[in-house]
Formats: C-alpha cells, sequence, structure tokens
C-alpha cells in the first residue's frame, strides 16, 4: 500500500478543525481515548434520528434496528478483532465491564476449580482486577508475568527500561495453571507483545507440564489502534478492545473462541432465557445500541485510508487483508512520530537531565513499539509528573497527561522506587497526528527541561 495520505486522515475527524488561537488542538492522550471520524459520528446521529426503537420486535423500524445491531455490528467487530465468526463478539459498555462479565460467566460456568492458578502481569488492571478477585472468591493462586529490564540501544544505564520477556513467563506454567492473562500491546510502555509467539510458548509448556485446560485472554486495547487484531492466528481464547479507543464511541468488543462460548463460560442472562451458545449469554442488559451501530463507521474510515487508485491490487482481497495493509501504512507513518518524539527523549542532553523513557527506549520496528511515550524527570533536579504536564495545560493547545493509566502494579514495582500516584509523563500519539505536532510538543518540553 502507498504511504498513509495524513492530511485525508485529518479531514475525517470534525476534532481535529479545533483550533486555539490560530493554530489546531492537539491530541496527544489518545491511549486514553481517540478522536472519532464522520462517519461513527454520522450513524450514531442517524440511530437516534431514525431507528431509536427496542430490538426483536415484528414492526418494520425494529426490524431495522435489529439488523443494524444483532447482524451488522458483530460482522464489523468480527473483521476488526480478527474473529471466525460474528457470533463470537459480545459487546459490553467498556473492556473493564467485559472482562469482569467473563470472568463471571467462567465462574458460574464451573469450569474454574479449586487450586487452579491464573497468571496475570502489572499492567492495565482490566484485564488484571477481574482475575485476582474471581481468583479471591475461589481461593486460588495468582501469579505474575513480572516485566524485567532490557538493555539501551545507547547502552547507557536506565532502570526504567523494562519489558516483558517469555523466559519469565514460561516457569510460571504448571500442571495447575488454568488461564494466562496479558495485553498484547503495554499502554503505559508502548511495547508490543509477540502474542502468537507467546501463546504458542504457553500452549507448548503446558502440554509439556501437563495442565488440562490453559486458556488465554488478551486485552488488545492499546495495541488496536495501531495494528491489526488477529485473534483466530493468535490462537488465544479471548480479547478484547475497547472502540473508543479505536477511533469509535464508547462501548467494546469482547472475542469469545466458539468453543469457549459453549463449554467454557456459563450465562449470565436472565434464568428464562436459553443462549447456551450465544453471546447473549455474557452481555446482561445488552449494549448501548446506538453506540453499537455507530461502531460500523470504524471499518469504513479505515478502507477509506487505501490509495484510490489502488483498485486492481485489492480485487480479491478479503476485508481484513485489506485492512491489515492500511494498518501497516498506520504503522509506518506512526514510526516516524517515534523517531522525532524518542530522538529528542533519548538525547544527550536530556539524559544528562534526568529525562529516563519508562519502557523501551529504542524505536524499534513496527513490530515491536507504538507511539505511546512514557518517561519520568529523575537525578539532581527531579520533575514531578503532574508539574510537567501542568506547564502544558497553561500553555494550552495541547492535551497530555500524568499519572500510572491503570497500569498501577506495574508502575508500583518500578525502581528505583516511583510515586505511584504521581506516576509518568504520557504522550500518546496515533496516526492522524503529525510530526509537525511532535515539534511543538518538543519546544514546550523544551521549556520545560531547561
Amino acid at each position: 500500500m502507498s504511504p498513509l495520505n495524513v492530511p485525508f486522515a485529518r479531514s475525517q475527524f470534525p476534532s481535529l478543525s479545533t483550533t486555539t488561537t490560530t493554530k489546531p488542538y492537539i491530541f496527544a492522550d489518545n491511549a486514553g481515548g481517540s478522536q472519532v471520524p464522520n462517519t461513527v459520528i454520522s450513524r450514531i446521529t442517524d440511530y437516534f434520528s431514525n431507528t431509536n426503537v427496542q430490538l426483536g420486535a415484528d414492526y418494520s423500524v425494529s426490524q431495522v434496528t435489529t439488523k443494524r445491531v444483532l447482524q451488522e455490528a458483530p460482522q464489523h467487530a468480527k473483521v476488526l478483532i480478527g474473529a471466525s465468526h460474528p457470533d463470537e463478539i459480545v459487546f459490553g459498555a467498556s473492556t473493564t465491564i467485559s472482562l469482569e462479565n467473563l470472568a463471571r460467566g467462567l465462574e458460574v460456568g464451573g469450569t474454574i476449580n479449586a487450586g487452579d492458578e491464573f497468571i496475570v502481569t502489572g499492567e492495565h488492571e482490566a484485564n488484571v482486577g477481574p482475575w485476582k478477585k474471581l481468583a479471591a472468591r475461589k481461593g486460588l493462586t495468582v501469579k505474575y508475568w513480572h516485566v524485567t529490564p532490557t538493555p539501551t540501544p545507547s547502552g547507557r544505564p536506565n532502570p526504567y527500561s523494562v519489558s516483558h520477556k517469555i523466559q519469565d513467563l514460561l516457569p510460571l506454567i504448571t500442571a495447575k495453571t488454568r488461564l494466562v492473562a496479558f495485553s498484547a500491546c503495554s499502554n503505559l510502555l508502548g511495547t508490543i507483545v509477540p502474542v502468537k509467539e507467546v501463546v504458542k510458548a504457553i500452549r507448548e509448556k503446558a502440554k509439556e507440564v501437563g495442565a488440562p485446560k490453559v486458556e488465554v485472554c488478551v486485552d488488545c486495547v492499546a495495541f488496536a489502534p495501531h495494528r491489526k487484531v488477529k485473534a483466530v492466528e493468535w490462537d488465544v481464547d479471548y480479547c478484547v478492545f475497547s472502540f473508543y479507543k479505536v477511533y469509535g464511541p464508547h462501548t467494546a468488543a469482547l472475542y469469545v473462541r466458539s468453543t469457549a462460548l459453549q463449554s467454557s463460560v456459563g450465562s449470565l442472562a436472565h434464568h428464562f432465557l436459553d443462549v447456551p451458545d450465544e453471546p447473549y449469554k455474557l452481555q446482561p442488559g445488552g449494549p448501548g445500541y446506538e453506540l453499537v451501530y455507530g461502531s460500523t463507521g470504524i471499518v469504513p474510515y479505515l478502507l477509506s485510508l487505501e490509495n484510490p487508485n489502488s483498485a486492481h491490487e485489492n480485487a480479491g482481497k478479503t476485508e481484513e487483508d485489506r485492512i491489515d495493509a492500511v494498518f501497516d501504512a498506520i504503522a509506518d507513518h506512526e514510526q516516524e512520530l517515534l523517531k522525532v518524539l524518542l530522538g529528542y527523549l533519548t538525547a544527550d542532553k536530556q539524559y544528562a537531565r534526568g529525562v529516563r523513557i519508562v519502557g523501551e527506549e529504542g524505536v524499534g520496528t513496527t513490530k515491536e513499539r507504538v507511539p505511546t511515550v512514557s518517561f519520568v524527570v529523575v537525578g539532581d533536579k527531579p520533575l514531578k509528573s503532574r508539574t510537567i504536564v501542568d506547564v502544558f495545560d497553561r500553555a494550552g493547545g495541547v492535551g497530555i497527561r500524568w499519572g500510572h493509566f491503570y497500569a498501577y502494579t506495574l508502575v508500583d514495582e518500578l525502581r528505583p522506587k516511583l510515586d505511584v500516584n504521581d506516576g509518568v509523563v504520557r504522550i500518546s500519539l496515533v496516526h492522524y497526528n503529525t510530526t509537525e505536532e511532535v515539534d511543538r510538543i518538543i519546544e514546550i518540553l523544551k521549556g520545560v527541561l531547561a
């Protein structure tokens, strides 16, 4: 595919024309929530304007809204998450709610037994908390796949250069392991985990130690805005992302492998509803219909990023293959953003000032990192993360953020110890950001670090 047409992409987002004085506002807190294109906004408006009725009735308007919510939306989510069938898609209010419901579903399904072990990380709490709470209710053991130090490209010491490594995970797997939960990409470190490789290693180790049933749950919240999710190809049992991080409305999609939907999870629906192998068994009360329908605008938006002159190249390709190519172009552009931002933050002058990247310092390849960059300022003249962001807030025109970003355990365990409630400074970019915007961010940082 041709290079990403960033001006065209930006033109699809009304919010990107919002100005402060004479300059467009710079949205650099995208890991917390992305902006939304016209294709999504128009669908939500259309839903409220024309089909805002209850599902499942026989009258014509209800039939239209039923098709939109129960047929079109799961089909679009299937493409984005890489499922094999729309019936493997469960909608929920958020990733956190989706995984809480999944944990409850596994509990009532009767496939979690005394003595079972869960393996989790200190990453995004959405894919940690539900399993810790389920383990507490059932008296199970929770083990942690911790981050460990990673050498820096420069060779300079940085104790906060850390990542997850497969060799640290495998010894945790025993015959009692029941579930392994981790993130495809860290929402704080920005590091991509090689999911397919990790899952293969988990399955091989589980077989070696005689674990009868090990399921894998992957949090794709920080991955999906930047790369194509491939649930079936990865061989995961569960994976989830929030549409509002992927240019959509505030709702989420959970992939549940069809065999797991039938045999691992029990129903959370009302007792009189017979849904033994339907996603509704994990959708108590149902999702917000207008938001679910709004999510069907994401695939058309992504496909609009294809080169209009490449129709002949796309002939015979599936939507998934075409979107995969779009994400390749997105990744290439995002690497250019990373080079500029990390180039500044890791320069000798900033290192001497006490700037330390939290995560891997190198730009790496498109398979290794996304443009979510976290850092702290330590040393002789340390700065609170909140203080740094306050300067941006006073300057106006740029939105970045400080904190632990729900990776509380990860931040709390970093050494030398950081104030977990102050956390890190996080600058999180996506494909509609530009190198000119990164330059503006750097100009403010120069004043902060002077």
